[in-house]
């Protein structure tokens, strides 16, 4: 299908919006993925009446769905680029606010590996480049330093450069405490509610929406994968086009978190950062992406060549993971533009800004991202009055590192065995101020059903807990999805 064909497509399926005023404020953010959330959360803290409008059940339905969840330094990005500038802003945001909204973080450092003298050679121009970055503190270090940090890793390992800053972080629930802080200060936010049209009339727009009308003086247009699409429909053109990049993970069992306790990178190519070896924050260690490039925008599917790909690229790098079974399997698909810059380009006639193409730094720049917005914003001349103390929400902890709910008495029962997720987490879940919508909203916020039975146990008792809760009700098989 060819992007006009696309285009066609969506504005066939989207002729009977609803045109009823369902609400009305300063800004319209269309996209409930983790720019979205984010730039959510800093115009409400900067006073600004904000209205979130998600397609989906649940936020994090697209791009933000699948990710390696690292906190970058920005090392390796365009020297002077938007990116860098967005992802040193938003990494220190980070550091800054993490703790007071609970949001775990696992400091593991990052090393980006040669394992061939080719290699090696690139090594000068990635330590130029991110010193020229700001990131002063890398480090050369020799085989031998290598493998005394990482004992596990193969011993064909030539050397590494050490970026001791890197971090591992929580990726669904950090664009979850963004949105719940919005919300908690304000803002509005609409399921369901996908983008069919709109009309600017000089000062304000009326975005018409398959639930009824948003009416907003500025729209800030977070789409992620279907940016363009949107940019066409709305304003009749768009200056960028996406082209989907698929990448495939494989999630090892926990008992792999012994054998690896930093980031392992790649040598980057021009056109994909490459496979990365890294723990997570649940206990895991995974491996991907893939970069596959496709037509589908909605094609998050994996296949059996790709995977057991990925698994042997691991246990080249650490031999031992040939011992440790594979619990889990996922795709994202990144919305790549075909240029290396991010998309984000200012309507300031028409009150509209689109951030487009924002690929595999994104949950690290995306408090960067909401502060660039605020400053577009500023230089029009649009502001808003700050809000002096506003409300802090605290999400749930899901970090394996740190204590747990079915560590304090009173969780009433083991829900999922294999993450040992507890009733009283599933109920606070589906009665907090931003419920999950779906099971995959539910899995996010909880990990249920993200363990190595992957829900065939615990199924059954999820439909229980949710019954009446979702608009589609779980069925045998849900957990898979």
């Amino acid at each position: 299908m060819t992007i006009q064909q696309q285009y066609n497509h969506t504005v066939d399926n989207n002729k009977s919006g609803s045109t009823s005023l369902l609400a009305s404020g300063d800004i319209a953010i269309i996209g409930g993925g983790v720019v979205g959330c984010a730039v959510a959360r800093r115009m409400a803290l900067e006073g600004a009446s904000v209205i979130l409008i998600e397609k989906a059940a649940d936020i994090l339905e697209g791009a933000s769905k699948g990710n390696s969840a690292i906190l970058h330094t920005g090392f390796d990005a365009p020297v002077g680029s938007l990116e860098w500038e967005c992802v040193q802003k938003g990494y220190f945001e980070y550091l800054e606010i993490r703790e007071s909204l609970n949001l775990p973080l696992l400091k593991t450092g990052a090393l980006v590996a040669a394992w061939t003298e080719e290699q090696e050679a690139k090594f000068t121009d990635i330590m130029k480049k991110g010193n020229d970055n700001g990131v002063e503190d890398l480090r050369l270090l020799s085989r031998s330093e290598v493998l005394d940090l990482e004992p596990n890793l193969a011993k064909n390992i030539r050397a590494a450069i050490s970026i001791p800053r890197e971090y591992v972080m929580d990726p669904w629930s950090t664009p979850l405490a963004y949105l719940q802080q919005a919300l908690e200060n304000g803002g509005q936010v609409f399921f369901n509610a996908e983008v069919t049209g709109g009309e600017f009339d000089g000062s304000h727009w009326r975005l018409n929406t398959s639930r009824g009308q948003v009416k907003a003086r500025h729209v800030i247009n977070c789409a992620g994968l279907y940016g363009d699409i949107l940019d066409h429909n709305v304003l009749g053109h768009s200056d960028f086009t996406i082209k989907p990049r698929k990448g495939q993970f494989v999630v090892f069992d926990m008992a792999a978190s012994q054998l690896l306790s930093s980031v392992i990178l790649p040598v980057p190519t021009s056109r994909t950062k490459g496979i990365v070896l890294f723990p997570t924050i649940f206990g895991n260690v995974a491996v991907g992406p893939t970069a596959e490039d496709q037509e589908g925008r909605d094609d998050a599917s994996v296949d059996k060549d790709n995977l057991e790909a990925l698994r042997a690229q691991a246990i080249e790098k650490v031999p031992a993971l040939a011992n440790i079974p594979v619990t889990a399997t996922y795709a994202g698909i990144r919305p790549a533009s075909g240029e290396r810059e991010y998309q984000v380009i200012d309507y300031p006639d028409r009150n509209w800004i689109t951030l487009g193409g924002i690929r595999s730094t994104g949950l690290t720049s995306s408090l960067g991202l909401a502060q660039h917005v605020h400053q577009l914003l500023a230089k029009q001349g649009i502001h808003f009055d700050a809000l002096a103390k506003p409300k802090v929400p605290r999400v749930p902890n899901l970090a394996e590192h740190l204590p747990r709910d079915y560590e304090t008495p009173g969780y009433g029962e083991i829900v999922c065995h294999c993450e040992m997720v507890t009733e009283r987490e599933i109920n606070a879940v589906m009665e907090g101020p931003l419920p999950a919508g779906s099971l995959v909203g539910l899995k996010r916020r909880t990990r249920a059903t993200m363990g190595r039975c992957q829900g065939f146990y615990c199924s059954a008792r999820l439909a229980e807990l949710t019954k009446g809760k979702f608009a589609e009700p779980l069925g045998v098989g849900d957990a898979d999805e």
